[in-house]
């Protein structure tokens, strides 16, 4: 199944990628339980538990949309985390 979105969503700052890409899933769970609370179920099912964002969303009962700006700022907050 096709993992990207498709939804108009752009942001002004990024995230580092290739640096939460080579955190393993343990360093990674480690850094999701450190975010604020509101952003660590978005992180956990997208970051660690790899489903769809469509998934994920419908099991938050939140908009696709709402969820792509969690999951973004859960990755700008980790990558500050390895900074």
């Amino acid at each position: 199944m096709d993992r990207e979105f498709d939804l108009d969503v752009t942001f002004e700052q990024q995230a580092d990628e290739q640096l939460i890409a080579s955190l393993s899933p343990e360093k990674l769970s480690k850094h999701i339980q450190n975010l604020p609370q509101d952003l660590i179920d978005a992180a956990t099912g997208i970051l660690i538990e790899r489903r769809t964002y469509s998934d994920v969303s419908q099991s938050l009962g939140i908009r696709q949309q709402e969820l792509v700006r969690a999951v973004h700022r859960a990755k700008l907050l980790i990558s500050e985390f390895q900074s």
